[in-house]
């Protein structure tokens, strides 16, 4: 699967310089990812008092605002990055993205309370909030049209294999080890941004439209001595192209700028309205709340496995799950991919439930399936939603809003995001607490039954269309 995903395109010459800088501008995910990865073996480290690799210990309540302190910064990330992305560019906007995510390793290793914790969470909600609006963007900019929904899909196949990588070493290396091996990341990354253009839609905004030409023509791979002729007429066409969507979206403008009109036209408030549904089925059917209390998750229905070990399972089968994705979202098409995932997350999240129920409320002897069994659900769960939910919600999100509005709207609906997200993680493991495994579990499935509805009924198919419309 692996070697088809790339074939039919994306390692063929004229895309491979939009795969380098795709792999360069997502290694800030990977970093972002095993931050995000840290937090799941560490919390139970972190609650015992004799097990804390640090000077202090911490509660259920102050674990549950540990959790969600991220999407606090999430929300600052989303629009103080939009409004980086507007005003000074994507590459300004990329290089401001290794920032905090070098302050979290700084934080992580002189801790000396739990605000240092709270502190370096918030500021993976900056690295995260601020990636989701401005990467996206950023590729489906430089990306052909026929590649599109893989490149974009390398967005959260890098920060997967991030999070496995932090269940990994929060698993097995020493607590102050891990911000040593990681800090160099960011700067590597910051290295890699200076090293390819602005995009050639943002020089053209700006009226610098030989170095757009030049942009263009990096990212398409026509400015060698191999170059055809017949390369040279389709990259003209994409220009062109280019340049008459952008100079007739600021002629619309004049100069005012953003109007309410723009955001309340028909189609502005369709797509908005499906942001907001997807940006629930991402986090509502609960796989990001899982993948920060994995551990506990296990701990409470008393597998067999090390919960540890089931953890880094799951970090595996993230990734299963996103190749998956990018060998099908150009194939058969983003829809039915939601389709599926809000399908499969549901019904798997209902098993989890079922079993968890038996569990914690009867006296049923599960011995003989608890080595298998929940760690199968949860595969079953991750794997689902990273096939569709998670990996193609941002492809459908830049390719359904108009491009007039496309940045601010991007960065209202990752604001709601993160506000979901914060509420999300808040209420996670006091629903644990206080209603049970089980009833949280199906609430995640209910979720993803109305996020199911909505999708068969109201979102429409974006394989294929262009960045321009």
């Amino acid at each position: 699967m692996l070697l088809s995903i790339f074939q039919s395109g994306i390692f063929e010459w004229q895309f491979r310089r939009q795969l380098l800088v795709t792999l360069s501008a997502t290694l800030i995910t990977f970093c972002h990812g095993i931050a995000l990865g840290w937090l799941s073996p560490m919390l139970p480290q972190l609650l015992s008092e004799q097990d804390t690799p640090l000077d202090f210990f911490i509660d259920v309540g102050q674990a549950s605002w540990l959790g969600a302190a991220i999407s606090l910064g999430g929300i600052s990330g989303n629009f103080s990055f939009s409004f980086l992305m507007n005003r000074f560019g994507r590459k300004v906007s990329l290089y401001a993205l290794a920032l905090p995510n070098t302050c979290i390793w700084f934080l992580f290793y002189f801790a000396r309370s739990i605000e240092w914790l709270y502190v370096a969470r918030v500021c993976a909600g900056l690295t995260g909030g601020g990636m989701f609006v401005v990467l996206p963007i950023f590729i489906g900019e430089i990306a052909d049209n026929s590649i599109r929904g893989r490149l974009c899909s390398f967005f959260t196949l890098t920060m997967n294999t991030g999070i496995m990588v932090g269940f990994i070493v929060a698993s097995h290396i020493p607590y102050h080890v891990i911000p040593c091996a990681v800090v160099g990341l960011p700067v590597l990354y910051l290295f890699l941004a200076t090293r390819f253009p602005e995009t050639p839609q943002q020089l053209l905004v700006w009226s610098r439209e030989e170095e757009a030409q030049k942009a263009l023509k990096y990212y398409r791979h026509c400015d060698g001595p191999q170059v055809t002729k017949e390369q040279e007429r389709e990259y003209q066409k994409q220009f062109d192209e280019m340049r008459l969507a952008i100079q007739q979206r600021s002629k619309d403008a004049g100069n005012v700028g953003l109007s309410m009109a723009d955001f309340c036209n028909k189609r502005a408030l369709k797509a908005m309205a499906t942001g907001l549904m997807l940006m629930i089925a991402q986090i509502f059917t609960g796989t990001f709340a899982f993948i920060n209390y994995m551990s506990n998750i296990f701990d409470a229905v008393h597998t067999q496995l090390d919960p540890n070990t089931n953890t880094i399972i799951i970090g595996a089968v993230q990734i299963v799950g996103t190749l998956a994705s990018m060998y099908l979202v150009d194939r058969y098409g983003r829809k039915i991919l939601l389709v599926v995932s809000c399908a499969g997350s549901g019904l798997g999240a209902a098993g989890f439930g079922l079993y968890a129920f038996y569990a914690e409320e009867t006296d049923a002897d599960l011995s003989a399936y608890a080595s298998w069994l929940p760690v199968s659900l949860m595969a079953l769960i991750i794997f689902i939603a990273n096939v569709g939910v998670i990996s193609v919600t941002m492809v459908v999100l830049v390719e359904l809003l108009p491009q007039k509005i496309r940045a601010v709207a991007t960065s209202i609906c990752l604001g709601c995001l993160s506000f979901f997200a914060f509420t999300s993680l808040k209420t996670f493991p006091l629903m644990m607490f206080h209603f049970g495994l089980a009833a949280t579990m199906w609430f995640s499935a209910s979720v993803c039954a109305l996020c199911l509805f909505y999708v068969v009924v109201f979102v429409e198919e974006t394989k294929g269309r262009s960045m321009y419309d």
